[in-house]
């Protein structure tokens, strides 16, 4: 028996909301609910201070989702904070939980930009496949939810397993164990989620995926300082943040929103990179520094952090990465891929990877 929507929502409805004592459906507790063949997918929403009580919930609810035909489940208990009069009664607060290891991870450097459209994603696939040519058991988490280009970048498709519902088994190519929100949706279906839901997924990704053991997760953040950037700052030991932008000023100005993030929230910057830094022509070799030059440069001298690499703008890093084999993979020896190994190098050498 297939899982239906229908379906899943009668067998739910069977489930005691320990709070309100209706179903958990009619409680408004259960939120988007997602049915797609024998996979289903959903969000218990609860207040923030009844998680344990919730626990035995999920549990539940994962049990009467298979029970209506469902393979694979994914539950996940999200809080949303109720606007309520303070307590006016004196009480020991609780110490806050400050960030957490992944485990089984050393490492974690997230790749970051100000804006869109200045090469993050294959520069942060480029330092994943040549952190794993140095020897370095490598992970690369695609966090971009908005826009998941990794799958394409790395030649990965298919669904990740999940043995038990709760465990996510990533998927590996070119040496690289990689996860992405891309494999859990279609490639042209847009992911329509807001704060606590984008919040939810950047945590189930980070502890619910079996890493394995690794030297380095490399974290693909989407572009500006939304959610998923604070909430991976906030919840998560990152050990250093490399900045991605190219040379002209409009890149630069919000580079450095980017970066003041980062200082705001105590995540080291390890370095700046010049993507597209300057463009030699295959004809004449001519050389042309189309966006300008060495602005990048100067905004890393300003910090007093290094410029990683001036990554120049080719042809052949943009074939590679469409055609799913980053150019580390395909043309190891090309100066174009020696700017991604010179700054896996680099990391390796300062201890960070």
């Amino acid at each position: 028996m297939a899982a239906t929507r229908d379906g899943v929502l009668e067998a739910l409805k069977q489930i005691t909301d320990p709070v309100s004592g209706s179903d958990i459906v009619a409680a408004g507790v259960v939120r988007a609910l997602n049915v797609e063949g024998d996979e289903v997918r959903f969000v218990l929403e609860i207040d923030p201070a009844k998680a344990k009580t919730y626990e035995p919930v999920r549990d539940a609810a994962e049990a009467a989702a298979r029970s209506a035909g469902a393979g694979s489940v994914s539950a996940v208990l999200t809080a949303h904070s109720a606007k309520e009069p303070p307590d006016l009664k004196p009480a020991k607060k609780a110490e806050p939980k400050g960030p957490q290891r992944v485990p089984g991870v050393d490492h974690i450097i997230a790749i970051a930009s100000g804006k869109g459209g200045v090469g993050k994603s294959t520069v942060a696939a480029n330092i994943a496949c040549a952190l794993a040519a140095e020897g370095r058991r490598v992970g690369l988490l695609d966090a971009d939810v908005y826009g998941p280009s990794q799958p394409r970048m790395m030649g990965v498709s298919g669904r990740p397993a999940s043995p038990d519902g709760k465990i996510i088994l990533p998927l590996r190519n070119h040496g690289v164990t990689m996860m992405s929100i891309g494999l859990m949706v279609n490639e042209d279906q847009a992911v329509v989620w807001r704060g606590p839901m984008l919040m939810g997924a950047l945590q189930q990704m980070l502890m619910q995926v079996q890493w394995g053991a690794l030297d380095c997760l490399i974290v693909d953040l989407p572009p500006g300082t939304g959610d998923v950037s604070m909430t991976l700052a906030q919840k998560t030991e990152v050990d250093g943040a490399i900045i991605v932008s190219t040379p002209q000023d409009v890149a630069l100005l919000d580079a450095r929103k980017g970066i003041d993030m980062f200082t705001q929230l105590k995540v080291p910057v390890l370095g700046l990179i010049e993507n597209m830094s300057t463009h030699i022509c295959s004809n004449c070799g001519h050389e042309e520094h189309i966006f300008g030059h060495g602005g990048v440069k100067a905004e890393a001298g300003k910090m007093g952090v290094p410029l990683l690499s001036e990554v120049p703008l080719h042809l052949d890093i943009r074939v590679a990465s469409d055609g799913g084999a980053p150019i580390v993979v395909t043309r190891p020896d090309s100066p174009q891929a020696q700017a991604f190994r010179q700054v896996a190098r680099d990391l390796v050498s300062r201890g960070v990877a």
